[in-house]
């Protein structure tokens, strides 16, 4: 037998891959690339994927192992998603064993066969029209339920009355015959009907079906309420037409249950869903049934990106502006950049839609490198909210609230309709302080305070997590007037039921919807109707569509407009403007109230008179001014380290590694520019200390030969194994 070794790219932070003699006894032609296979690598056994064979190799011959298994007789990568991986690791400066990982799900990585996404069912074998001697009411049921229906999983009988033993009745009388298949995704017998287009609609849904079957990127900006989703529909269904898949992506599949029922309820094809609500057995079956082409609509959140389409005819990605698209921790990518990449790939359109487009969409929708196409009417009679900034600088309050306010509050609730109150903060007072010495409550390994919780009482870090009971006298000076300071989504749920008796009040964020059922029965209680009061986070924001709320309070407006993030404004603008577009979407119009101290703000006052739009435009102005994204790009190194000398150390080697490898190879290239290091604006988090080293330049290609420099010398570089760090490309905030 020749001699050949097989190249592995396996899940470790290696920039390298490896090579492995074949399992005993198996040929060069046994391996293909996009094949698992199981290899030991130092202590550990590991499942890797298969990038090639080779028969030469820089390893010495004795220092080879050889792999334990091959777990696969095909490939489960194609060639194309092996091109986008090794793409996305030199893009992102990552493991390309890393990166792999992404494309199959968690049983997958862990060794598990295709064949474990099956489920054990029953398949008629008679004909329908047979006419079998049956005893009982239940199995003549039983036999009822296949004439109509020739495959039913057995945990879709069971769930409906029937038994193992009865379904073995009918297998005896050779009727039905037990399989073990790969579940199919409802179908509703009798899809409901499109609805009729407007004429902007009609414009949007024309223009972007000429692009289909060839890559374009276009952006859909709507305004909140003008019928994004209908013109998506009609666009799928024109792929459907075509014997093509579909992949929508959406921020929070959990949080937007009524957006993935519209789906499901008007095709007749197989939908699929892939989002982190799924246990690894239902994300498996619904990866087979997307790749193998059974489901010709994916729906999902970020990582579905990676989800072999064999069909593929179009990625849509709804709020497109949304931070949820960027991975914040191991491999740091944005789902929406790389849609744009696999779409190139893959020769079709992506379609970007939001009511609030970043700023780097936006630009490159203005430049002309996509199809800008704009929806500025609600769809229907609905109108546009009115907006009011309302002063709270030296007035008097109530609970939180101004008088005008809760005016406004109890006439909507007077005329049986609902409002929605929006404040960004969990819990019952974002601090415990004693009024006698000032101590506060703080967390013991962040730089930031506890928050207090009432229900159930405790003390607690929404940044590493850490709780511990409520203290009721200070521990510094033994005072008993420890109170809460502030206020959070919990005090102002018990405030508007005190102030508002009479009527029910629902608390909606992390604490209250834990899970997908709990949602969609909150949500199916506020559609039956009637006055209430919605108390909610940033949950309530994420394209909910609810018909009876008429008046919208934002109670604390101003947390983005001072922020030391330069994209804090366009977040706050985003987030404003979505809260915002949830009052007024029927036939009632809508008032939005925004509490403010800075009642005399100019972009405050921009986006209250002209709207996101014009505010985009005035942010993009400043960012040219300043070259900061999109007119420039822009890398993250952060590292973090309970020794905050080692931390800052690591970073002050980066820059200088940087600035040694720009005097020596950067000449010729677009300027690189450095900033710091310095500490994160939250220095110590989870007991670690935290330094960034922000890096911009006008070219792509130049910042990433520099970054491609600078992570090969980090991960040379001795003395620093207590300090982690991470590249961030293209990140979405600077905190």
């Amino acid at each position: 037998m020749s001699f050949f070794v097989v190249d592995v790219a396996l899940p470790v932070p290696l920039l390298r891959t490896f090579d492995y003699l074949p399992v005993e006894g198996e040929q060069q032609s046994d391996y293909q690339a996009g094949q698992r296979v199981r290899a030991d690598f130092g202590r550990q056994l590991l499942t890797g994927i298969v990038l090639g064979t080779r028969t030469t190799t820089e390893v010495p011959q004795n220092k080879l192992k050889p792999l334990l298994a091959r777990l696969d007789d095909v490939p489960l990568i194609s060639e194309g998603d092996l091109s986008l991986a090794r793409w996305m690791a030199d893009y992102y400066h990552h493991s390309v064993g890393d990166v792999l990982e992404h494309w199959i799900p968690a049983m997958l990585r862990r060794g598990a066969a295709l064949t474990e996404a099956n489920e054990s069912g029953w398949q008629r074998v008679a004909p329908n029209d047979s006419d079998p001697v049956l005893r009982g009411d239940k199995q003549k049921a039983l036999w009822q339920r296949f004439i109509e229906q020739t495959d039913i999983l057995h945990s879709q009988l069971t769930s409906t009355g029937f038994s193992l033993a009865q379904c073995r009745r009918l297998a005896e009388f050779e009727l039905i015959r037990e399989t073990h298949q790969l579940p199919q995704p409802l179908i509703p017998a009798t899809p409901k009907p499109f609805l009729t287009l407007n004429g902007e609609q009609e414009k949007a849904l024309t223009l972007m079906k000429n692009e289909l079957g060839k890559f374009r990127a276009c952006l859909l900006e709507g305004v909140t309420g003008s019928g994004k989703t209908e013109v998506y529909l009609q666009l799928i269904d024109a792929v459907i037409q075509q014997g093509k898949q579909a992949l929508v992506l959406v921020p929070e599949i959990g949080l937007t249950p009524q957006t993935v029922q519209r789906f499901q309820e008007r095709f007749s094809v197989p939908v699929a869903l892939l989002h982190s609500g799924l246990n690894d057995r239902e994300r498996l079956q619904g990866w087979r049934q997307a790749k193998e082409g059974v489901a010709r609509i994916l729906i999902g959140t970020r990582s579905a990106v990676f989800t072999p389409l064999p069909d593929l005819g179009l990625i849509i990605l709804d709020e497109e502006h949304d931070g949820s698209f960027k991975q914040q921790d191991g491999l740091r990518y944005s789902a929406r950049d790389f849609a744009l990449v696999r779409a190139h790939q893959a020769k079709v359109p992506v379609l970007l839609g939001s009511a609030t487009p970043s700023l780097e969409t936006l630009h490159n929708a203005l430049s002309g490198r996509y199809l800008h196409v704009k929806l500025t009417q609600r769809a229907g009679n609905a109108k546009p909210p009115g907006m009011k900034l309302h002063s709270i600088l030296h007035q008097p309050m109530i609970s939180g609230f101004a008088e005008p306010v809760l005016s406004a509050i109890k006439q909507h609730l007077d005329n049986q309709k609902q409002v929605l109150v929006f404040l960004n903060r969990r819990g019952f007072a974002p601090l415990l302080a004693c009024r006698h010495c000032g101590w506060m409550a703080e967390c013991r390994r962040c730089d930031a305070r506890l928050t207090l919780h009432q229900y159930p009482p405790h003390l607690h870090c929404h940044h590493c997590d850490h709780q511990q009971p409520v203290v009721h006298t200070c521990p510094e000076c033994h005072s008993p007037d420890v109170e809460a300071v502030g206020q959070g989504t919990e005090r102002i749920e018990e405030s508007l039921s005190e102030l508002f008796p009479r009527t029910p009040v629902r608390r909606v964020d992390r604490d209250t919807v834990r899970t997908k059922q709990a949602f969609d029965e909150l949500f199916n209680d506020i559609h039956q109707g009637g006055s209430c009061i919605l108390v909610g986070t940033q949950m309530l924001a994420k394209g909910h569509h609810f018909p009876d709320v008429t008046l919208v309070v934002i109670l604390d407006s101003d947390a983005g407009l001072f922020s030391a993030d330069f994209r804090g404004m366009e977040h706050s603008a985003q987030l404003i403007e979505q809260v915002a577009g949830r009052a007024g979407r029927a036939e009632n119009p809508g008032d939005v109230w925004i509490q403010t101290l800075y009642a005399d703000h100019p972009q405050l006052n921009l986006l209250i008179d002209n709207g996101y739009h014009a505010l985009a435009l005035s942010m993009l102005k400043e960012r040219l001014e300043q070259q900061l994204p999109p007119y420039s790009h822009m890398a993250m190194l952060r590292s973090e380290c309970e020794d905050k000398g080692l931390s800052r150390q690591l970073t002050d080697q980066a820059r200088h590694m940087l600035q040694d490898w720009l005097r020596q190879y950067g000449k010729g290239n677009a300027p690189v520019t450095l900033l710091g290091p310095f500490p994160a604006i939250m220095e110590r988090r989870n007991g670690r200390f935290r330094y960034q080293l922000q890096i911009f330049c006008p070219e792509r290609k130049s910042l990433h030969q520099a970054l491609d420099a600078l992570v090969k010398q980090l991960q040379s570089l001795k003395g620093f194994n207590k300090v982690r760090w991470h590249l961030d490309v293209d990140p979405v905030d600077t905190l």
